[in-house]
This record gives C-alpha cells, structure tokens and sequence, in this order.
C-alpha cells in the first residue's frame, strides 16, 4: 500500500496572501500562467502579483493558455520563462493553466527542449518549482502530478508520461464566487468522476478511499447549488473547493479510469467541456459496477446522494445538458480505449469488449 501527496497545501481564506513568504521562497522570478480572462475577472492574478511584489519576487504573466492547452502553447510560455529568467511557475485557474503551468516547469528545466518533447518519457522528470492557485472546483491539479495536453491540432489529448507535483497549493474559494454557474456544474463533475473513478479502480487502497468517501460527503453537501436549488455563498464555495482537493488527491494515489480516457473523445471531437464529457460516461460506467462491484458501487453513489445510476443520470442531464453524442463520435472513443488494455485493466471490474459497449453507450 502507497501513499504520495508531496505538494503542501494550504486551504482558507486569503491563502495566498497569508503563505507570500512560501510562494516568494519558491525562486526568484515567476512565470505566472493563466487563462485569457477567468484570473483577471476573479482576482486571484491580482492578489498572486500582490504577493509577490510584497516580497520582491520579480515575475512575467503568460495569459495565453486555452481551455485544453496545446503542447505548442506550453512551449511558447516556457520560452518566455526562459527569456525572462523565471525560475518557478505559478498557475492560476482551472486545469488547463495549472496543467499547463506544470508541463512548461518541465521545458523550462530542460534547456533545448520543445513542444515535441513533452511526451518524450525518455527524459527525466524534473522541473523547477510549481505553485498553484486553482480557481475552479473539478480539476484537483493542484494536488496531482498529472498534466494533460493535445497535440496533433488539437485531435489526440492525454496526460504526459512526466508526473510533475506542485510544490506548493494555495485554494481559496473566493475566486469561485462570480464564475458562472454553468463552469461550477462541468467542474464539480469532474471532481465527482474523480471521487468515483479513485474508488471503481483497481489500484484503490485504504488511503485513497478515505480520500474518496470524505470527498463524497462534501460534494453531496454542495450538490442543491448544481441544481440551481441554491445560491453559492463563501462557506459552499469553499467546500467545493474542498471536495475537488479530496478527489484530487483519491486520483493522485489512483489514476482515473475508463470514463475519463472515453471522455478526451468527446472534447476533441465536440468540444464538450471535460467535466460534462466525464459525467457522460459516469452513468454506465456505474451501472457495470452496480452488477461487478456492488458493495463499493452502492456505498459510493449513496455517499454522493444518489440511490442508483439512474438517479445520477438524471441529476447529470439537469446540471450538463450534453444531449446524445453522435453514434460516430462514440464509436470513434470505444475504438481508441479498447485496445488500450492498460487503461481498461484500471476499473475495479473485469471489463472486456462487450462491457466496454455498454459503458461506452453504443
């Protein structure tokens, strides 16, 4: 049994304001990466500079990174890092930025490498330090080691093969207050699919459960905002915040599994945001662990507040309306996942090429 979570982490109110001293003992000059609007719109650009200048840390914005960020647009922030002598990386916002932030710490510590090297698993690993700011409430970036990009004009997307923890999380969910509703409904399902694929996995183990169950307890409680039943306020916000911390650290012990790898079809081909392109897939995936691994599917889905898979479908459709996804589409991702033993030997259940149909929803 392992347990690793190396990044420290500091979750409360005004975290970055409050933990300077650390981020600013991280190098000399920051790159921040950032989103092309979100971290300016919430703040959190402004109180990472605030910080920063408080303690003199010198620091050069890169606000050019997409939603599933390309591996030529990591390239071309690390090489501003490299021009601008940055010695660490800040990422502020959802997983595209913090992921992004991550594979550029990489390029920026292995001089003379480039865009066609990220997915190279030949090179070492390291990278110069990492912070996070997460500013959404899905990702859990910022307590993975994972970084998922595209390549090949945005038709292929995964993780690179280097696993690159942050050295330092600072969430605060004040940046969560404005976004829209429709960005905290994709996000928290997301960090649902997390908690529940950490749990429907065959590498769980005591500690990742543990992560899981009390992951599940806090989504469960914020679960009316997703439903518009409620109106977030800074006490949910943050445990939003929490729950897709939790999830991320269940994946961080775990990886995620089947929906998540049929998922990076439906973004590529449909634009589907991630967390509803997960979400898709959550429902049948459930219901084969509702038959092939009962007591832990049950247990888990009645922690979220759910009494079976049609009940979360349901929920799903209400919060990320994605409706049918084209037959060529799904046909398209059970392809690409079936010959991919290792992803599928991930589920907590034997899943063979008639089980992956149904899970794939063709």
């Amino acid at each position: 049994m392992k347990y690793l979570m190396p990044a420290v982490v500091y979750e409360e109110n005004e975290a970055v304001w409050n933990h300077r001293a650390e981020l600013a003992a991280l190098g000399k000059c920051a790159l921040i990466m950032t989103g092309r609007h979100s971290a300016m719109a919430n703040g959190s650009l402004d109180d990472v500079k605030k910080a920063l200048d408080d303690r003199g840390v010198s620091y050069t914005v890169f606000s050019e990174v997409e939603e599933n960020p390309s591996i030529e647009t990591v390239a071309r922030a690390a090489e501003q890092g490299r021009r601008d002598k940055a010695d660490f990386v800040i990422g502020i916002g959802g997983g595209s930025p913090m992921d992004a932030a991550k594979a550029a710490a990489f390029l920026i510590k292995h001089e003379g490498k480039g865009a066609a090297d990220l997915y190279d698993a030949s090179i070492d690993s390291s990278a110069v330090p990492v912070a996070e700011v997460p500013t959404t409430c899905g990702t859990g970036s910022e307590v993975t080691a994972v970084s998922v990009l595209t390549r090949d004009n945005g038709t292929k997307k995964g993780s690179i093969p280097h696993k690159i923890f942050a050295d330092l999380a600072l969430i605060d969910g004040k940046y969560l207050m404005n976004a829209p509703l429709s960005v905290i409904r994709n996000t928290a399902v997301d960090a649902l699919g997390h908690l529940l694929e950490s749990g429907l996995n065959s590498d769980r183990n005591d500690y990742s459960i543990m992560f899981v169950r009390e992951g599940l307890r806090f989504w469960n409680g914020i679960r009316d905002i997703l439903t518009g039943d409620r109106a977030i306020d800074s006490d949910s916000a943050m445990k939003l915040m929490h729950a897709s911390a939790l999830a991320g650290i269940a994946i961080a012990q775990t990886g995620t599994t089947v929906p998540h790898g049929l998922s990076y079809t439906l973004t590529c081909e449909l634009n589907m945001p991630h967390g509803a392109a997960v979400g898709y897939y959550l429902g049948s995936y459930l219901k084969e662990a509702y038959e092939l691994d009962p007591e832990y599917a049950r247990e888990f889905l009645e922690l979220a507040g759910f009494s079976d898979p049609s009940e979360f479908e349901e929920f799903f459709a209400k919060v990320c309306d994605t409706g049918e996804a084209p037959s060529a589409v799904l046909n398209k991702a059970y392809e690409t996942i079936l010959p991919d033993k290792k992803r599928l030997s991930t589920a907590s259940y034997a899943i063979d090429a008639e089980v992956l149909k149904r899970i794939a929803r063709i």
